[in-house]
This record gives C-alpha cells, sequence and structure tokens, in this order.
C-alpha cells in the first residue's frame, strides 16, 4: 500500500491546464474555466481569486466590450493572447 505526496508545481505550469476534451473535465471547486487565444482558443482553469484583482476585471471589460454575452466558445472567452494571459495571471497569483 502507498500513498502520495502532492505535487509542487510551477505556477505556469498549473495555470496552463490546458485540455482537448473539456466537456468531460470537471472544474475544480474555486476556479472557473476561461478561453484564451487570438486565433486558436485555448481553455485554461483558473482561480476564482483572480476575480477582484483590477488587472483580471479588465480583461472581463474587454471580454465585455468584444463579446457582449454571446461568447463563441460558449463560455467565458478573454480577447488577448495566451502568453499575455498567462504573464498576468502568473503575476497575480503571486502578488
Amino acid at each position: 500500500m502507498g500513498f502520495r505526496l502532492p505535487r509542487i508545481v510551477n505556477a505556469k505550469l498549473s495555470l496552463k491546464w490546458t485540455l482537448s476534451s473539456s466537456e468531460t473535465t470537471v472544474v475544480p471547486k474555486g476556479h472557473f474555466a476561461v478561453y484564451v487565444g487570438e486565433d486558436e482558443k485555448k481553455r485554461f482553469v483558473v482561480p476564482i481569486s483572480l476575480l477582484k484583482h483590477p488587472s483580471f476585471q479588465n480583461l472581463l471589460s474587454e471580454a465585455e466590450e468584444e463579446f457582449g454575452f454571446n461568447h463563441p466558445m460558449g463560455a467565458l472567452t478573454i480577447p488577448c493572447s495566451e502568453e499575455t494571459f498567462i504573464d498576468l495571471t502568473c503575476s497575480l497569483q503571486s502578488s
């Protein structure tokens, strides 16, 4: 009989939880899924604690201006590059 030790994962790797079969994936409690990207949209699961940060709220405002409530992926879509999103969210999580 064995046990698992918790994994310590780089923040960028844990944030970049991109899944191809997103329909079958359960979003963990305290998190939400967003689609990010300019051409090809990728799915990220992020903690809800990011919602309180002004920088993330600016991204949400941009999403509202571009998509309103009609998001093409069927979920919240953030209109920025994947790299910009990762850099921003990682800096917010470390603060």
